[in-house]
């Protein structure tokens, strides 16, 4: 089996990459994973049969070009194509039914999988508490106990009191772009101790759940009338 794993970000893709090898390795099931990071989320072209513009780089942008490349690499073989980003201020259940409408227009001969971290994907990190505390042992747990599990509530912020008691504030002022220099560092330290079955965020699970169905799904999906399989 082999997993190809779209991202928005590079501190995402270690997330989720952590993630998914972990669950793997509970199931028992052998695959090999391709986690490949985007500058950025984007927006999906208004005509989704066009080439993307020039020097597209986000995800979203490039996305129904991929699936259609994947579907002629990819199609009809033991292969899932994961797609994985931030909901930010989108509705998470129009945006999932949005990107399945595009996998499945286009990557239609692979089986997709769809994650949605609610607001950001510290959603995922904050889902983990044992992580965090192993991560950072001074973490600030009265704090992490006023957080409602994928809330709408400015979610780094809520990871950078947690984490850093001391100079959270100083942290928060900085902002844009400086922050993403600690999203990819709590990305590096917090994801080696995350553990698939210690995650209680909702977004995470049903993206596992959809994960684990797929993987009970592992036969090839079989060819269509006029449909040829591309070889290497």
């Amino acid at each position: 089996m082999h997993i190809e794993i779209l991202t928005e970000d590079r501190s995402g893709s270690v997330v989720v990459e952590r993630l998914v090898t972990r669950l793997l390795e509970e199931e028992g099931v052998e695959s090999t994973v391709a986690v490949r990071p985007h500058r950025g989320c984007g927006s999906l072209p208004k005509d989704w049969d066009t080439r993307p513009v020039k020097f597209a780089s986000s995800l979203l942008d490039l996305l129904p070009a991929k699936c259609r490349a994947y579907n002629k690499v990819y199609g009809n073989t033991d292969t899932i194509l994961v797609v994985i980003m931030d909901s930010d201020n989108n509705d998470p259940d129009a945006l999932r039914k949005e990107l399945y409408c595009v996998c499945k227009k286009y990557a239609r001969d692979v089986r997709s999988v769809i994650g949605l971290c609610t607001e950001e994907v510290e959603a995922w990190l904050l889902g983990d508490v044992k992580a965090i505390m192993q991560a950072y042992p001074d973490c600030d747990l009265t704090e992490y106990q006023n957080y409602v599990q994928d809330s709408i509530c400015g979610t780094w912020e809520m990871l950078c009191r947690v984490t850093f008691p001391e100079t959270y504030e100083d942290i928060i002022d900085i902002g844009y772009p400086a922050i993403g220099h600690y999203k990819a560092r709590w990305a590096e330290v917090i994801s080696p101790y995350l553990e698939p079955d210690n995650n209680v965020s909702p977004s995470f699970n049903t993206f596992k759940n959809a994960l684990l169905t797929a993987l009970q799904n592992t036969a090839p999906i079989p060819p269509r009338r006029g449909v040829h399989r591309t070889s290497f």
